[in-house]
């Protein structure tokens, strides 16, 4: 999972050089990222074969899957003009947006515990935006936009896993984000990256089928309340090769924000982890 951390940061860094130097459109680099990805997991896709895609929910596999690929889109734009510290503390609001939705589309219990912690970590969030500040950019709001529609993705995966296999699930989004994203692609124009921008595509590539593996192997071997902690490093992970690459150091506003977003974050998966533990789950 540390290592997933690690490689995930390292996407970030890549993402955002391919945007800020090396002047790629949204498109072009989710398309590449995830294409190039594809083709470094072939060999895992091979092995599953094709049982892994009986299903009997299509159109839930699509939805998931625009929904991640409107994520990455808006993910990357993101990059391109916010500074990366800033943009992983606010998709760390994603959790908060799954919350709402499991009350509204789930019909899961709400409780003031919940409600108080979710309005506890858009506090956070919303320091970190500062809209009331000079240096303020719209910018700043597209990384919650991408975390509350990666949380839409989120909560049909958890819809998909009542029936569906964890192979299947992983592998309809890995055949349907590519040409969805191919098609996001052409309508911009498909202009091909310059020459400089392929070392930098290969590697988003390359640290993308590399970082998803190692998730996935860590989740087969620990349970997910063990390994959920270890998401809030991804916040360091981020900052330091930020601050290496590009320069880019925190605020002192972002401090308290992130803060509060990760407290709000660890308390509610801790209460969530005790209910379970309650009901003898």
């Amino acid at each position: 999972m540390v290592l997933a951390g690690i490689g995930f940061a390292g996407i970030n860094v890549t993402l955002q050089w391919a945007g800020m130097v090396s002047g790629l459109s949204s498109t072009a680099v989710a398309f590449w990222q995830y294409f190039l990805a594809f083709i470094f997991a072939l060999p895992l896709v091979w092995r599953q074969g094709l049982k892994a895609l009986r299903t009997r929910h299509p159109a839930l596999h699509i939805a998931r899957v625009v929904l991640s690929a409107a994520g990455v889109q808006v993910w990357v734009i993101a990059l391109a003009h916010v500074p990366l510290w800033q943009a992983i503390a606010l998709s760390m609001t994603s959790p908060f947006f799954v919350l709402a939705g499991a009350a509204l589309l789930l019909g899961e219990k709400v409780t003031l515990e919940r409600i108080g912690a979710t309005a506890f970590g858009f506090t956070g969030a919303l320091i970190i935006i500062a809209p009331w500040s000079e240096a303020f950019t719209p910018y700043a709001l597209l990384p919650v936009a991408a975390a509350a529609l990666w949380a839409g993705a989120s909560l049909i995966t958890k819809k998909l896993t009542a029936s569906e296999s964890p192979e299947s699930i992983a592998l309809y989004l890995l055949l349907l984000l590519t040409p969805i994203n191919f098609a996001l692609y052409l309508g911009s124009g498909f202009a091909l990256p310059p020459a400089e921008g392929w070392a930098v595509l290969l590697t988003a590539g390359v640290l993308t089928a590399a970082a998803q593996y190692l998730l996935t192997r860590a989740y087969a071997v620990a349970d997910a309340a063990y390994l959920q902690p270890f998401e809030d490093l991804k916040l360091p992970f981020n900052i330091v090769l930020g601050w290496v690459i590009f320069g880019f150091a925190p605020d002192a506003a972002f401090w308290p924000g992130a803060a509060m977003i990760v407290l709000a974050s660890v308390y509610i998966m801790n209460r969530e982890t005790q209910a379970r533990r309650a009901m003898g789950k």
